[in-house]
């Protein structure tokens, strides 16, 4: 060490923050290395004296009696290399200490260069980083010792470590595109546009009868297609499609990511499967791919679509398009659509015609509005949807647009291999696919399919028989024009296993295109009641006075008596034929349908309870005009036949619904095709569904019914009329079979719903009537062979307890000569002309009235309020008092008079009474005449 360089003196100044531990301990406490350069020199910082921030230079030099590393020989220890040494800060001692005596002041070791100090401890940290720097071993220079004097990146800790950095994503980025590019070039290159695929050669779907006899082929003979040029498709029609489909076809790339993007999402999350295609797509996959819905097939029509628009012009892939496109009703391209659904050329079309072929292009089979006309307020919205995007484009006035009224297709004409019932079956079984998702349409039309459905071939030609045999055989179309608007539809349940066994859908599918068993716009009128008793038995309903709702429970049944307790407004329905019937049984209103009580009751029990109740037993929840108020007990809905059956089977089966299933199994080139499972579950307790039961057998033992017994099986069921007579219904079942059957007005010409007044030689046709004899062969038929089953019924607390009706408020007597068969129903009084009057001598006449009265009563009129409705009958209809009050006094007033005037149910003799008498057939054969209103 130089004797020259000045020596601190202990205290002054402070220590140095950090010892490196390879530094002798003189350094701490002995001399600075170095002479400090004086004050005010070059490079310096200018610093009051004796102030904290005082500070001096000092050299980053190595320990004395160490020679920098390559130095030369010779060279003395400790003497600082210019090229590796640093000067740092020296804190200076304590304000006033000043330097020690020898201190050079205006000299500074050669070689050194001041820098700035560092303030407070950052700066002294700073400097024992730089001493650390340039101690280590290997530092040549003051280029590393910089470096290293940076602060350090502070290392990812807790959560931050689960999320990747920037550089990382970058370079995930970076791959996903380049495997992107390298995915597209490769599938470019390697997929070509095919040759057209084998459509043309469209395979039949078979279908077979439950034992594999074979029901029908539906064999077109080839696609029915015949190609036109766009040149023949005028611009309207070539416009309606694009705004149908795809608006920005002619301005857009052949793919549209954004919308299959879209799409994928929709489908994924539950909305539904949609399409995100172009028209440049759809055609791709028409014409050289097939309807697979499978990742591969979209690879390809993605890659071809892009390669096609390249090659060929927009107006050959529109045309393309065009003439491969299903249109329903077997027509694929938009000639045999034009031909198909309105019987003429593509180029006559108008612009409302072009623009339902369009709306149909979307969904061929619900938008057919002759085949469902219950979708015809979709069709409709479709079809504005259309024409508004005609306006919306610049393609149509907005002049012409207002003139455009929904052009009605006509009716379809029947492939002539599908004549009979087989069409109809076909089609029934193809409407269950489709919805049921099982096979997209598309694909079930190109064929290939074997379908064995769940009709049992013996029942269904049982079904057949006894249409004709009822109804298809009384009609006389030369003498009754009336007589060309009849239409029956109905169908059979399995309650157990819910297979449907046998199904009438018309007289013929060639001439009467629409499945009448099927079709959901008739009323179901007062088949829909036994549902509100059922939802308050469910529901443990109360009337507005508190007390329980069971058979036996009393009601107000008045015409046109206003509901209480329903807050929407004033509500009064009137009875059939404005009937009185002033207090009566739950039992007795089911039986004569009175619509004032139900009315009532659908308010006790809550009009959304009935509605769901409904659903639960099978009753579809989109069935039009299913509302929950008041006049939901009514039925103006319009569930199908084949719903009711579903409903009519669950309660059969003791309140346990499974959908019903059309199809038994199904396979495509000896493949199995996966079919939904049936989900048996409780829809309601057995308890509301045995209760029912048993109020509904009194229907067919006493009521409206009775024609039913013909089936000679214990049964329980309920007619039903819709409004001004459109319709009449019968739906009833056995422990084994439900059954529903219906009677429709339809003008064969405009498809208008028409009232049936005067058919089959009739004043009206009743439920209890021509639907009811058509279930009773039927069912006898069906069974027969088949051991006789009783109904094993659990009945809700109450059911059975007999009610004495107070006699000072006893029912209103009816006018001796109004017909009262009617709100109890028209429908209701099968003594009625559908029974008593043309046909009087069969069911309404003497020999009913002997053959029955032997069976139930010494006489005609004790038939019903004797043996029927005494001791016996009374446990059925209300109680042992009920039945000996009407025994007694029924069966003394209407017996020796044959039932009365008119014997209906609102006399209590029901339907028997009148019928069963040689004068109650013949008078009220007379005196039924067309119902005042149609609510029941």
């Amino acid at each position: 060490m130089s004797s020259d360089e000045p020596q601190r003196q202990p205290g002054e100044g402070q220590e140095e923050p950090t010892a490196r531990p390879s530094e002798p301990a003189a350094r701490k406490d002995g001399p600075a290395e170095g002479p400090t350069p004086p004050k005010g020199a070059p490079g310096t910082p200018s610093v009051p004296d004796g102030g904290p921030s005082t500070q001096q230079l000092r050299p980053l030099g190595r320990p004395q009696g160490s020679a920098p590393k390559g130095a030369p020989k010779g060279s003395p220890q400790g003497a600082p290399d210019p090229s590796t040494q640093q000067l740092r800060p020296v804190p200076a001692g304590p304000q006033g200490a000043g330097q020690g005596p020898g201190k050079s002041q205006g000299q500074q070791h050669q070689g050194w260069a001041p820098r700035e100090p560092e303030q407070g401890a950052a700066g002294a940290e700073g400097a024992a980083a730089s001493v650390a720097a340039a101690d280590a071993p290997g530092d040549g220079g003051t280029g590393k010792a910089a470096k290293a004097g940076k602060k350090k990146r502070p290392k990812r800790k807790g959560w931050r470590r689960l999320f990747p950095t920037w550089r990382m994503v970058l370079a995930g980025f970076i791959f996903v595109v380049l495997l992107c590019v390298g995915g597209f070039t490769a599938g470019y290159l390697l997929i070509d546009i095919p040759p057209a695929n084998a459509t043309a050669t469209k395979q039949a779907n078979v279908y077979l009868y439950a034992d594999g006899t074979e029901l029908a082929r539906d064999d077109s003979r080839g696609m029915n297609r015949e190609n036109v040029p766009l040149s023949k498709v005028p611009k309207h029609v070539q416009h309606a499609v694009l705004a149908a489909e795809d608006r920005d076809f002619y301005g857009e790339s052949a793919v549209d990511p954004k919308a299959m993007l879209r799409a994928a999402w929709n489908t994924v999350t539950g909305k539904g499967k949609q399409s995100g295609s172009t028209i440049t797509q759809q055609y791709v996959k028409n014409y050289y791919l097939g309807q697979e819905q499978t990742v591969t097939r979209k690879v390809k029509e993605f890659f071809i679509s892009i390669k096609l628009d390249r090659e060929v012009s927009k107006d050959d892939i529109l045309q393309g398009y065009l003439n491969t496109s299903y249109f329903g009703r077997n027509a694929y391209g938009v000639q045999a659509a034009a031909q198909a659904y309105y019987g003429k050329d593509v180029e006559d079309l108008t612009v409302g015609q072009g623009a339902y072929l369009a709306t149909l292009v979307n969904a061929p089979n619900a938008y057919d509005v002759a085949a469902h006309p219950e979708n015809k307020a979709n069709a409709v919205g479709r079809w504005n949807y259309v024409l508004n995007g005609m306006v919306k484009e610049g393609w149509l006035p907005s002049a012409d647009r207002k003139k455009q009224k929904f052009p009605e297709p006509e009716q379809a004409r029947g492939n002539q291999d599908l004549s009979g019932q087989r069409g109809y079956v076909v089609k029934a079984v193809e409407d269950y696919l489709i919805e049921n998702k099982v096979i997209e349409e598309d694909a079930l039309h190109r064929g290939g399919y074997r379908i064995t459905t769940t009709l049992q071939k013996p029942r269904q030609d049982a079904f057949v028989k006894a249409v004709d045999d009822q109804v298809m055989s009384k009609l006389d179309k030369k003498a009754r024009k009336i007589d060309r608007n009849v239409r029956v539809g109905g169908a059979s349940v399995d309650p157990k296993t819910g297979k449907v066994v046998a199904m009438y859908g018309g007289i013929d599918y060639t001439k009467q295109f629409v499945n009448n068993a099927t079709r959901r716009d008739y009323q179901v009128g007062s088949t829909f009641k036994p549902f509100v008793f059922t939802s308050a038995v469910q529901n443990g309903s109360t009337t507005q006075s508190g007390t329980p709702i069971t058979p036996n429970t009393i009601y107000d049944g008045n015409n046109r008596r206003p509901v209480q307790g329903w807050d929407g407004g004033q509500y009064a329905p009137a009875n059939e034929d404005d009937g009185q019937y002033g207090d009566i049984t739950v039992r007795e209103a089911t039986d004569k349908s009175v619509n004032s009580v139900y009315a009532q009751m659908a308010v006790d029990v809550g009009s959304d309870r009935v509605k769901d109740t409904a659903v639960a037993l099978g009753v579809p929840e989109k069935t039009p005009d299913l509302t929950a108020s008041p006049s939901i007990a009514l039925g103006p809905s319009t569930a199908s036949v084949l719903d009711m059956t579903e409903a009519y089977a669950t309660l059969a089966n003791h309140g346990q619904h499974g959908s019903y299933t059309l199809v038994e199994k199904i396979t495509k080139d000896g493949a199995d095709v996966a079919l939904p499972e049936r989900g048996e579950k409780t829809a309601v307790s057995r308890e509301a569904a045995d209760t029912t039961t048993s109020i509904l057998r009194s229907v067919v033992d006493s009521g409206t019914g009775t024609a039913a017994l013909a089936a000679g099986r214990p049964a329980a069921g309920k007619t039903g009329t819709a409004e001004e007579d459109k319709a009449a219904w019968f739906a009833g079942y056995t422990p084994d079979l439900a059954t529903v059957v219906a009677v429709m007005g339809q003008d064969p010409k405009t498809a208008v719903q028409t009232p049936l007044y005067g058919a089959l030689g009739e004043r009206r046709i009743n439920g209890g009537g021509y639907p009811a004899r058509i279930w009773a062969q039927f069912t006898k038929e069906a069974l027969e062979g088949k051991p006789v089953k009783e109904f094993d019924l659990e009945l809700e607390e109450g059911a059975d307890v007999p009610v004495q009706p107070d006699p000072s408020e006893g029912a209103e007597e009816p006018d001796p000569d109004e017909n009262t068969g009617g709100a109890t129903g028209g429908e209701e009084d099968t003594g009625g002309a559908a029974d008593g009057g043309a046909t009087g001598g069969d069911q309404g006449g003497q020999n009913q009235g002997q053959n029955q009265g032997q069976n139930q009563g010494p006489t005609g009129g004790q038939d019903q309020g004797g043996q029927s409705q005494g001791p016996t009958g009374g446990q059925d209809q209300g109680g042992q008092s009920q039945g000996q009050d009407q025994g007694q006094t029924q069966g003394q007033t209407q017996g020796p008079t044959g039932g009365g005037a008119d014997g209906g149910a609102a006399d209590g003799g029901a339907a028997q009474g009148g019928q069963q008498g040689a004068l109650g057939g013949l008078t009220q054969g007379t005196a039924t005449g067309p119902r005042g209103r149609g609510d029941d």
